[in-house]
């Protein structure tokens, strides 16, 4: 006779995503929205480039830099601010607001240090480029997924691609921003190779607005010599008038700022 307390129950005739029905949903997130220092900040902003840093390196470029003024944050109802130094830092979980202290023109730069999921995106990207930040001309920074690219990538070779919308790349608005392209003598993305996240939602949103944007994609995603590169391509060709001769190549201590994105950290890297 078969005992019904220590048998197998039968195999369920429901597949597991016919259970889920039954679950209680998980109740909607909040949207992000927009915190600035200013209560009643001359709106909307209208600066002459806006940088939104999303790789390592950029971030690790920018939060060096000295002659910038914090007038604001992105605030996501799912990111906690338990955790985070009263100072800001490489090692919170935050989306701080920048504005360089450049007397000529407005220059924001955007220092995306949490990570923001595929479904988030596209409402990210609305609030950073929307009716509260309208920028002339937009830089995205970010590093090359090696899942995502058609080819082979060494880990001891450094490379710098580009993406432009099409006004970028035929130099519309030229009284305003240059008719020239931001990243000059830069390689194109790799055909066949994928972009996606925030970075995609963000040059998909600068398509749709017809503004000037640029994605530029470094590889690897962290260490000594991409930093290296990428502020080299920065002091040259998108902020000449700021001296970022003064910021180290990561050699330091401070530079293990990959915690920022959970990379792996090779340790013998930054000896």
């Amino acid at each position: 006779m078969e005992d019904v307390l220590t048998e197998l129950p039968p195999p369920s005739r429901f597949f597991q995503e016919d259970l889920d029905n039954f679950a209680t949903p998980s109740p909607p997130l909040s949207s992000p929205s927009l915190l600035f220092s200013n209560p009643k900040p001359d709106q909307p902003l209208c600066p002459s480039l806006l940088i939104i840093a999303l790789s390592s390196p950029s971030l690790y470029i920018f939060h060096h830099i000295s002659s910038k003024t914090l007038i604001g944050s992105l605030v996501l109802p799912e990111i906690p601010f338990s955790g985070n130094s009263t100072e800001p830092s490489l090692g919170d979980k935050s989306c701080n607001i920048y504005a360089l202290n450049d007397m000529d023109n407005l220059t924001l730069v955007v220092l995306v240090q949490c990570s923001i999921s595929a479904e988030r995106s596209s409402a990210v990207a609305k609030l950073l480029i929307g009716d509260q930040i309208i920028p002339k001309r937009v830089l995205i920074m970010d590093s090359v997924q090696s899942q995502n690219f058609r080819g082979k990538l060494a880990p001891d070779e450094t490379y710098v691609f580009k993406l432009e919308t099409s006004a970028e790349r035929k130099g519309l608005d030229g009284d305003v921003c240059g008719g020239s392209s931001l990243l000059k003598g830069l390689d194109y993305f790799p055909s066949g190779s994928v972009l996606d996240g925030l970075a995609a939602a963000l040059l998909a949103r600068c398509q749709m607005r017809k503004i000037r944007g640029t994605l530029c994609v470094s590889w690897p995603r962290y260490g000594v010599y991409v930093v290296a590169m990428v502020k080299s391509l920065l002091q040259r060709n998108v902020l000449p008038g700021f001296d970022l001769s003064t910021i180290g190549d990561g050699k330091d201590k401070s530079s293990r700022f990959t915690s920022i994105k959970n990379y792996p950290l090779d340790s013998d890297m930054y000896t």
